[in-house]
């Protein structure tokens, strides 16, 4: 077996082609437009493939490195906590806790299922658990993670299990966030559910979602004068510095003994910022102008989501799709029907729960994204069915919440029960 091994700034390239290649099919094929499929997914799994088959059929490994993309990802974290405005998180308190009960909800099917599959079939239970939540709602992280702890329980193979097994949902909860989110939007909403509701709006946000909404709107935005260049310029200094910032966060969260993701100080330190701000105003001709509207909210989120793009394209040229080979018939059986139920879930109780509106539609994408594969995955779903339709605050405030401060620690209380169980 070769292995090229390429840098940072070659692993950046080839995501951004990626990202370009994906933005081109998006515009060419109606299919991906119609059903929101991110381009990052759809640009990168092409590149993937590229991998399989020089792995497959030429004995070439090809070695991605991970820094830039670890940037990326907390580049467009730290502009989702400057989104977070405490007036909107309070308006979502009720979605907040509906999610978090749903939540529950997903991580003990995602295991129940697999246990009783496997013993239809006469198999490990250790297979359905290392198939369950570990991979699906822990993602990569979490399956290396319980690797260790699943084979010294006799579990062979539980690593290359758990990884292909995340693999699997990460594509997955790629690929169905966005067209079940449009099946509930053109099925179960009136036009008037679509439309956007003022009050509902951030202040900060206003304007982004006409622009959003169609290319017409986009283009009236688009300006190439020094004052321009010097608002993007500002919102990028301000995420770098916060970034910088949210590290020491980061450092000190450690110390409490609690595992939090990466990005979550960054996010937390953003989110305090932006409400300190907030509650602060001065005069500008005789008028009382919010101190936060000096962070350039539009620039920042532009900002965030090209990071979110550049990370997702850059993650899925770097999957091993060659994992996939090794899924033995019981394990794909398992997580087909994981895809399945998650997929009947959000239709038929997630989206009623959630308030059948707008808002509920595109959490439906997000819960696919983070359900069966990470929380980036999860904000790109919902970035999808937005672009299509329009910017909505809510879902964008309330994943990355449940992603970062309780997806883990509820999976791993769970995942435990279960282990102790068998």
């Amino acid at each position: 077996m070769t292995t090229i091994e390429l840098d940072m700034i070659q692993t950046a390239g080839i995501g951004a082609l990626a990202l370009i290649v994906g933005m081109t099919l998006t515009r060419k094929v109606t299919f991906l437009q119609k059903f929101c499929v991110p381009s990052p997914v759809s640009g990168g799994i092409i590149f993937s493939l590229i991998t399989l088959i020089l792995y497959s059929w030429f004995s070439i490994e090809v070695s991605f490195d991970g820094t830039l993309k670890d940037v990326f990802m907390l580049a467009f974290f730290t502009s989702v906590g400057f989104q977070s405005n405490l007036k909107v998180i309070k308006k979502g308190g009720k979605l907040l806790f509906i999610m978090l009960a749903l939540m529950v909800a997903i991580i003990t099917m995602q295991n129940l299922m697999p246990m009783g599959i496997t013993r239809l079939l006469g198999v490990d239970p250790l297979i359905g658990m290392a198939s369950g939540s570990i991979a699906m709602t822990g993602g990569h992280g979490t399956a290396g993670g319980f690797a260790k702890l699943l084979e010294g329980m006799g579990l062979q193979g539980a690593g290359t299990i758990g990884m292909a097994a995340a693999t699997f949902g990460l594509i997955a909860g790629s690929m169905i966030g966005g067209p079940l989110a449009e099946k509930i939007i053109r099925t179960k909403l009136t036009h008037e559910q679509i439309q956007i509701q003022d009050e509902d709006i951030d202040p900060a946000m206003a304007g982004i979602e006409s622009d959003e909404a169609s290319p017409t709107g986009r283009a009236k935005r688009i300006s190439t004068n020094e004052q321009e260049f010097q608002q993007y310029a500002k919102a990028v200094y301000v995420i770098i510095l916060v970034m910088g910032g949210g590290t020491i966060l980061s450092w000190l969260l450690e110390k409490t003994g609690i595992t939090f993701p990466t990005y979550f100080g960054a996010l937390i330190l953003a989110a305090i910022i932006r409400n300190i701000l907030g509650a602060f105003s001065y005069k500008v001709n005789g008028k009382r102008v919010r101190a936060d509207k000096k962070l350039d909210m539009e620039r920042i989120i532009s900002v965030g989501n090209i990071s979110l793009s550049m990370f997702l394209g850059m993650a899925m040229i770097s999957l091993k799709l060659w994992d996939l080979q090794s899924l033995a018939l019981p394990l794909i059986v398992i997580l087909v029907s994981q895809v399945l139920m998650m997929a009947l879930f959000v239709y038929i109780v997630a989206f009623p729960l959630l308030g059948r509106n707008y808002d509920a539609a595109v959490l439906c994408a997000g819960i696919c994204g983070f359900g069966l594969g990470a929380t980036p995955n999860a904000m790109a779903n919902m970035s999808a069915v937005c672009y299509k339709y329009h910017y909505t605050v809510k879902p964008f405030l309330i994943v990355p919440i449940i992603g970062a401060m309780f997806a883990d620690l509820i999976n791993t209380g769970i995942i435990s029960i279960f282990l102790n169980i068998l």
